[in-house]
């Protein structure tokens, strides 16, 4: 528009308000993601297993039924192990949907210089990085503890209140074992995905770093006749952890503490890693 005209008038329209801007990145990053039918159905398969143990749960509760197939009526037992079994399973479904999920967030605004639109509108760095980590979070979520809570009620409902209330520690170690592993899933798959700007690299990184970890533990245990070679395996760690919270006896090679530290310490390394490319311009030497 020439300026001489002078018919320019600034927006007058509603604001959003500061701190919710941020919920624009989540809503258009996770509408692209399920354009995917690939990955639409990979969600959808994380749900069979909550199902299978709903139904597991009302065939504890039905001793008729049960009666009828011919089963003990405690042949199914709903404790501290059945939870940790379903958080078990459903981290593994967790991981492999972060494997093809999370590199995507990044990688492509940093691969085609978008970070510079980005920065000069109303976000910042953090803003930026909650933005594109909540569509994890989230999605993560839905498929760990929202259905964990979800199975607990559902036997508090039917085991009655004295069950609820002497077992509401499971509760909460369903949802802080879930956000802790959301975390180091997030931060993980964000990080690979701004230094290697390849969608599919980044992606085959994250399982190197899971399943590969395991084999690099083994080998330093073996070679240096320790097991300090366990805090290279983040499965390992979050097991240690998880066999703490939900109180499952099992020989533990490294203290608890250690491991939360150990997690502690990857989630801060990630996020240093993270923020460290997160630039609205990038010197390079």
């Amino acid at each position: 528009m020439a300026v001489y005209r002078r018919n320019y008038k600034p927006y007058s329209g509603g604001l959003t308000a500061t701190w919710s801007r941020w919920f624009v990145l989540f809503r258009y990053s996770r509408r692209n993601l399920f354009r995917s039918k690939f990955l639409t159905a990979l969600f959808v398969i994380c749900f069979f297993w909550p199902l299978i143990c709903l139904c597991m749960i009302y065939l504890a509760h039905s001793a008729s039924f049960l009666q009828q197939l011919g089963l003990p009526t405690g042949v199914l037992s709903i404790d501290n192990k059945f939870f940790y079994t379903f958080m078990w399973v459903q981290g593994v479904l967790a991981f492999l949907l972060t494997a093809f999920t999370g590199p995507g967030l990044i990688s492509p605004d940093l691969a085609n210089g978008a970070l510079p639109l980005y920065f000069c509108r109303p976000f910042s760095r953090v803003e930026y990085v909650l933005g594109k980590s909540s569509v994890l979070a989230i999605l993560l979520s839905q498929i760990t503890w929202v259905p964990g809570l979800v199975l607990f009620i559902m036997q508090a409902s039917l085991a009655g209140p004295s069950w609820a209330w002497s077992n509401l520690w499971i509760a909460g170690s369903l949802v802080i074992s879930s956000l802790i592993w959301i975390a180091i899933l997030s931060l993980l798959a964000m990080a690979l995905s701004a230094w290697v700007k390849w969608r599919i690299v980044a992606g085959a990184l994250l399982l190197g770093v899971m399943f590969f970890g395991g084999g690099f533990a083994l080998a330093i245990n073996g070679v240096m006749r320790t097991e300090s070679g366990h805090f290279f395996d983040i499965f390992y760690l979050m097991k240690t952890v998880w066999n703490a919270m939900f109180q499952v006896d099992a020989d533990h090679a490294i203290p608890v503490a250690q491991a939360w530290i150990a997690l502690l310490v990857y989630c801060t390394i990630c996020l240093g890693l993270l923020m460290r490319k997160v630039r609205a311009y990038e010197v390079i030497k």
